[in-house]
């Protein structure tokens, strides 16, 4: 974890507590072309790079019936992202935002997500365009996208 990236005109880092109150497993890897933070989009486009999603045994069985007719939502772990600002400077903005005002990495749980098109499913390695993340990115999980529940109610 990068805590030692520094801070911006404005911004508020504060202490915090290191203990952790809940368990998560990386179920998976993910494989991008950028291996910067400065490299990455803003946020993931659909007509960006195309992007592998690893996914490890045993949870590779999970994925049965996922198609790729189905948006996806992919949620996964900032564990390069520092975990202490409160308040943030995005580039190009003067003013300070609250964290929670901003979609930046910079999160008390950097917890990313974003909804990615699933092109295709090759045994357990899933090729995907949308994805803003660092080559390596460890996955915590999958899920249909919310756009895909409204359009099939009964799933």
């Amino acid at each position: 974890m990068s805590q030692q990236q520094a801070k911006r005109p404005g911004e508020v880092a504060v202490e915090h507590s290191q203990a952790s109150d809940a368990w998560l497993q990386y179920i998976g890897r993910i494989h991008t072309p950028w291996q910067r933070r400065e490299d990455c989009p803003r946020q993931g486009e659909l007509d960006g790079p195309e992007c592998q999603i690893e996914v490890f045994q045993p949870w590779d069985h999970a994925l049965v019936g996922l198609q790729t007719t189905t948006p996806l939502e992919v949620l996964y772990w900032l564990d390069q992202s520092r975990r202490d600002l409160v308040l943030q400077c995005p580039k190009g903005r003067e003013q300070p935002l609250g964290t929670f005002a901003l979609r930046s990495p910079v999160r008390p749980n950097p917890i990313g997500s974003s909804v990615v098109e699933l092109i295709g499913i090759e045994g357990q390695l899933l090729r995907v365009r949308g994805l803003d993340c660092l080559d390596g990115t460890p996955l915590l999980d999958l899920k249909p996208a919310r756009s895909a529940f409204m359009t099939n109610p009964g799933t």
